[in-house]
């Protein structure tokens, strides 16, 4: 695939995500009342989609574009040692699934990330968010696939590249964190000094026009 062809693929595949843009702005709304509400979004992929769960928590606990109070938020990808523990000693479709136990209460929400969307280590967590009455909702590759399956809800990226649909699950994860911040009224506080710099500036010169000789009184 030479770089032309990278972003044809790149372009096709947004042109599909656009459908899914409603699904996505809810979901920013309803994490955002999960989180408001003392709970907790749990995160989890393999691989390049483990950097992308870590992204994901990572914004949330830290922030996305503009300052707000941080968030709990897990991604199970990144605990070495509980890994390497859950690794040697129970089966490795455990690897996910044991922290989700571990971490989650009914109500949370659980974002897991695969491009096939098969692999066993994340369709076993989402199985088991599941049956505790978590929210589970995954960033696949193309339809049909067992995490999307057994998930709530998917966004699923229609690409026949495997970077393609890395590169697709980024722009979600922005997508989720901006439907996020905007359901919780987060504004630039530079933009809003801006208006306000802007507000006077209009009344000043009107205050100005109205004094000026000839104006009528």
């Amino acid at each position: 695939m030479n770089a032309r062809h990278h972003l044809d693929e790149l372009l096709r595949a947004t042109d599909v995500l656009d459908g899914q843009l409603e699904t996505i702005q809810r979901w920013g709304e309803e994490v955002a009342d999960v989180l408001t509400h003392g709970g907790r979004l749990l995160a989890a992929g393999n691989g390049g989609s483990a950097a992308q769960a870590q992204h994901l928590t990572a914004e949330l606990v830290g922030r996305y574009r503009h300052d707000r109070p941080p968030f709990s938020a897990i991604c199970l990808s990144a605990e070495t040692s509980s890994l390497t523990a859950i690794c040697n000693d129970y089966p490795r479709e455990e690897l996910f699934a044991r922290q989700v136990e571990a971490h989650g209460r009914p109500g949370d929400v659980l974002v897991l990330l695969s491009t096939s969307g098969s692999s066993p280590n994340v369709v076993e967590a989402a199985r088991r968010g599941r049956a505790l009455g978590l929210r589970v909702w995954s960033l696949t590759g193309a339809l049909p696939n067992p995490l999307a399956t057994e998930s709530h809800e998917a966004v699923a990226i229609e690409a026949d590249e495997t970077c393609t649909v890395q590169e697709l699950h980024l722009v979600v994860v922005h997508l989720l964190c901006e439907a996020l911040d905007e359901a919780l009224g987060v504004v630039d506080p530079f933009a809003a000094v801006e208006v306000r710099v802007s507000e006077r500036a209009v009344h000043h010169r009107a205050g100005r026009a109205s004094s000026a000789p000839g104006a009528e009184r």
